[in-house]
C-alpha cells in the first residue's frame, strides 16, 4: 500500500512538473497567433439557430495585428453590406440601408452581433483575454495523441471586462478547442467549442466553432471558415472609416 501511495504521489508530482513546463501566457498567444496571425483574409458562414427558426449569413473578414479587424456581410441580400470595423481607436458599425456609421461604446462590445450568440468582440477576434487577464495553467491531458492544455484566465484588478473568469482549452499546436465564459458569480454563461479542425491557409485551424448559451442549450450559433490566407499584405486603406462606408474591398 505504501508503494502504491508513493507511486500515486510521484505521478501527481510529475503531472505538476509537466504543467509548469508549459507557459499559460505563451499558449494563449500561440492560439491567437494561429487564429489571426500577423494578418488574415477569410471567408466565413455564420448560422444562427433557434428552436423555431434558423438563418445563415456569409461574410468576409480581415484582421491585422492585435488591434485591427473588418468584417463585412456578403449574403443574404438583406444583410449584405452590413459591416463592423475595429481599430486601436474604437469599434464602428455600418448600416448600408441607412448609409450611417455608428461608433459603439465599450459597454456594447459584449452584446449580441446580428442576433447571434457571438458578440462584437468575438467576431472581431478581440484579444482582451491576452491583455486584461492573468493566466494560469490548470490541467494538461492527452486526447487522440494531442496534448491539450486548460488555462484559467482571471481579470486583472480594475480591468474593463464583463467576465468573471474564462477557461480556455488549447491544443499544443496552438489550435483553440474551447472557451468557457463565467459571470462575476462564477456561473457559466456560455461556451464555445471547436467542432472541426482542418487545414486552411497552410495551418491546422478551428474550421467550425459553435457558441452556446449555458441556460438555453437549444440555441446556438455556428461559425464555419471556408477559406483563409494568413500573413499577407493588406492595403493601408482597408481598416479605415472611409472603406467601411464606401468599400473598395
Amino acid at each position: 500500500m505504501r508503494i502504491l501511495a508513493f507511486i500515486c504521489i510521484l505521478s501527481l508530482f510529475s503531472t505538476a512538473v509537466r504543467a509548469q513546463e508549459a507557459d499559460a501566457d505563451a499558449l494563449l498567444r500561440a492560439a491567437f497567433d494561429n487564429w489571426r496571425a500577423k494578418s488574415s483574409d477569410s471567408e466565413v458562414t455564420m448560422t444562427v439557430h433557434r428552436p423555431d427558426w434558423e438563418r445563415s449569413m456569409s461574410m468576409k473578414a480581415w484582421t491585422q495585428g492585435d488591434d485591427f479587424a473588418l468584417v463585412r456581410f456578403t449574403a443574404p441580400a438583406k444583410d449584405a453590406g452590413n459591416a463592423t470595423l475595429k481599430t486601436d481607436k474604437g469599434t464602428w458599425i455600418y448600416n448600408p440601408k441607412l448609409n450611417q456609421v455608428i461608433k459603439l461604446p465599450a459597454s456594447m462590445l459584449a452584446q449580441s452581433w446580428m442576433g447571434s450568440d457571438f458578440s462584437y468582440n468575438d467576431l472581431s477576434k478581440a484579444d482582451d483575454i491576452l491583455t486584461e487577464y492573468t493566466h494560469k495553467l490548470v490541467k494538461t491531458e492527452e486526447t487522440g495523441g494531442d496534448k491539450i492544455y486548460t488555462i484559467e484566465a482571471i481579470p486583472k484588478p480594475d480591468a474593463p471586462v464583463v467576465w468573471g473568469k474564462l477557461v480556455v482549452k488549447v491544443r499544443e499546436d496552438g489550435v483553440m478547442l474551447a472557451e468557457t465564459y463565467y459571470d462575476q458569480d462564477m456561473k457559466v454563461v456560455r461556451e464555445m467549442t471547436t467542432e472541426k479542425v482542418g487545414e486552411v491557409g497552410g495551418r491546422d485551424y478551428p474550421l467550425v466553432m459553435v457558441m452556446r448559451p449555458a441556460d438555453e442549450p437549444e440555441k446556438w450559433t455556428r461559425i464555419e471558415t471556408s477559406s483563409a490566407d494568413f500573413n499577407i499584405d493588406l492595403p493601408s486603406y482597408l481598416f479605415t472609416l472611409s472603406n467601411l462606408q464606401n468599400p473598395r474591398r
